[in-house]
């Protein structure tokens, strides 16, 4: 099969196509012929050298994919599952190939109403939302939730699972092209990043009491600003590190307001966890995604002779929503849907 590699750590160059076995379909798992692959940060940080796939799992980049099933290994639900079966995966590598395997719990399946490039786009920041904003952090209906990178892939998602939750939902932005994507897609706040400083905006938009909630990609360069933005019983949830791992907290300010900050990632976590995830997903928000009320954000899609391009897109910080390689030519007309060129 064609996949796409890591020759060595560098910039978006250094991703080539080479020749790799198709891999075997293991007891539990299902073998997915891959149509498109959503373009993450972490396939980023993979591909510059600072994020190594867990002991045990492919090099071959690639979190979610989206495509059929191509064979079932033993001992596969053939009451749920069929070879040709439309579906979406989350994974712990290996999407940027023509097949990856893909253990049976990771599996979602694509309703009608959704492309394959479409669907591509959505298992890594469906599940990462949902885990850490509902499952972790516990939003509520009524509560405050702050969102660093408003116009990403996992920005465009929490706003709108946080508003179908009846939350209320502000958004850090790096422009205002990002912050009208953010304001469309049902943000009841937008904060300019460059402009405005994010504590003082989140206290004044709240009437002095912070956000209850904050999803945070930045890391240790915004903790202790984080941690001042939180209300009372405030939870700061940390899914990345962008900028930087090591900072100062005064931590009197956490014990003084009942403050909370987690720390999580998505991809270690062992299958059953993930396996748990992807069923939390598939029966609280696959059916909103269904029926339209939580959409995929698709600013492109890019043919996977080119992941190098789609890399050098998410990077230069202009996106909105999902980059998406598409991998087969299970992707036909009908898949290459317009609202690829934007949001």
């Amino acid at each position: 099969m064609r996949a796409i590699t890591i020759a060595e750590p560098g910039g978006p160059e250094v991703l080539a196509a080479a020749e790799r076995p198709v891999p075997t379909c293991p007891p539990g798992s299902v073998l997915v012929r891959v149509a498109a692959v959503g373009v993450n940060r972490a396939d980023i940080l993979q591909r510059q050298g600072h994020y190594s796939p867990p002991a045990g799992a492919t090099d071959i980049p690639g979190l979610e994919v989206a495509g059929t099933i191509a064979e079932l290994g033993e001992g596969v639900s053939e009451d749920r599952w069929s070879v040709g079966d439309r579906v979406a995966a989350l994974l712990t590598g290996g999407g940027y190939a023509e097949y990856v395997d893909v253990p049976e719990g990771q599996l979602l399946a694509v309703p009608d109403s959704l492309s394959l490039t479409e669907a591509a786009a959505l298992p890594e920041v469906l599940a990462t939302v949902y885990s850490n904003v509902f499952q972790a952090a516990r939003l509520r209906a009524g509560e405050w939730l702050l969102v660093h990178g408003g116009g990403s892939g996992i920005g465009t998602a929490a706003i709108q699972l946080a508003k179908t939750a009846g939350a209320q939902v502000a958004v850090t932005v790096g422009s205002a092209r990002k912050g009208a994507a953010a304001a469309e897609l049902g943000a009841d706040a937008v904060i300019d990043y460059r402009e405005e400083d994010f504590v003082e905006r989140i206290r004044a938009i709240t009437d002095g009491r912070g956000a209850d909630v904050i999803l945070d990609v930045v890391g240790a360069k915004y903790l202790q600003r984080n941690v001042d933005a939180l209300a009372d019983d405030g939870r700061l949830v940390i899914i990345g590190m962008q900028g930087g791992v090591k900072a100062e907290l005064n931590i009197g300010t956490l014990m003084a307001h009942r403050r909370s900050i987690i720390g999580t990632t998505l991809r270690a976590r062992p299958d059953e966890q993930k396996a748990a995830i992807v069923q939390a997903v598939a029966d609280d928000v696959w059916p909103l995604v269904a029926r339209g009320r939580v959409r995929p954000v698709v600013y492109r899609v890019v043919p996977f002779e080119e992941a190098g391009r789609a890399h050098a897109l998410l990077e230069d910080g202009e996106s909105i929503g999902k980059v998406v390689v598409a991998v087969s030519p299970l992707i036909g007309a009908d898949d290459q849907e317009t609202r690829a060129d934007g949001a």
